[in-house]
């Protein structure tokens, strides 16, 4: 029996599904971790890192959940704080600095809207994080684990080659919030979320996202398969200018969309 699109979202949300974390240490070798955003604190639902992924030497940065409800009250439900997305920026720079290459994994409900996270910046800390993506001169890969929300997750996006989870979800809001603005009722979600088109299979058709990790056999099968595509692309995008990565992403994003409606 075909999946609808909410039961994507609920796979996508489900409390044991596997966390950005555990993917970073199933890919990844010799991990350090960096902590801080040099200005405020640190933001523990924001991971950083240099690590070895096959024979290469990378830069990991990966919103996290947390694996219980008091480790999820501290990593804040996967919602980063501008101190997050100013420790990614200082990952971008150091990777830019080092030329070598970024992974960054996106599981998040959306960045978090608090009160004080606006009074901290919130929305200036996400449009530099978009920027340093954007401008980054070495290669990005993004994965698109579980939850892909609103511009907590264009964030670390911004890359030459997307990858997305079978069951994963990508989109502007949640199926909730869209449903309370269209129909100003959240319990419609379930219909909504099929108009969302925010699916690895729809996101595919519309070019937004490149590949789809297949999870029909197993979580571990789909962790091997994602490390394939990753080394795959590291391969091909080493061999790019910093030039052409630039550009390259710049054709890529400005390409998206541009037939949906024609």
């Amino acid at each position: 029996m075909s999946l609808s699109a909410y039961d994507h979202v609920q796979i996508a949300r489900d409390k044991d599904r596997l966390k950005g974390l555990g993917l970073v240490q199933a890919l990844c070798d010799e991990v350090i971790e960096m902590h801080g955003d040099r200005h405020f604190k640190d933001d523990p639902s924001m991971f950083c890192g240099c690590a070895i992924l096959g024979q290469h030497s990378v830069m990991i940065i990966a919103q996290v959940k947390g694996t219980n409800t008091a480790d999820n009250v501290h990593k804040n439900f996967g919602m980063n704080q501008p101190e997050g997305f100013r420790k990614a920026i200082r990952a971008v720079q150091l990777a830019n600095k080092l030329n070598i290459p970024i992974v960054s994994i996106v599981d998040t409900p959306g960045a978090y809207p608090g009160l004080g996270a606006e009074e901290r910046g919130q929305h200036s800390a996400i449009a530099h994080c978009l920027y340093a993506f954007a401008s980054a001169e070495v290669p990005i890969i993004t994965i698109v684990l579980s939850e892909g929300g609103s511009g907590g997750a264009l964030a670390l996006s911004i890359a030459n080659h997307i990858i997305m989870f079978e069951h994963a979800i990508y989109s502007i809001l949640s199926p909730e919030g869209f449903a309370s603005i269209l129909y100003k009722d959240a319990s419609k979600s379930k219909e909504v979320a099929e108009l969302m088109g925010l699916t690895s299979y729809d996101l595919k058709a519309k070019g937004i996202v490149d590949e789809i990790v297949d999870e029909s056999k197993s979580m571990n099968a789909a962790i091997k398969d994602t490390k394939i595509k990753v080394l795959k692309q590291l391969e091909l995008l080493k061999t790019m200018s910093k030039a052409e990565l630039i550009a390259h992403k710049d054709k890529k994003f400005r390409k998206m969309g541009s037939d949906y409606g024609h």
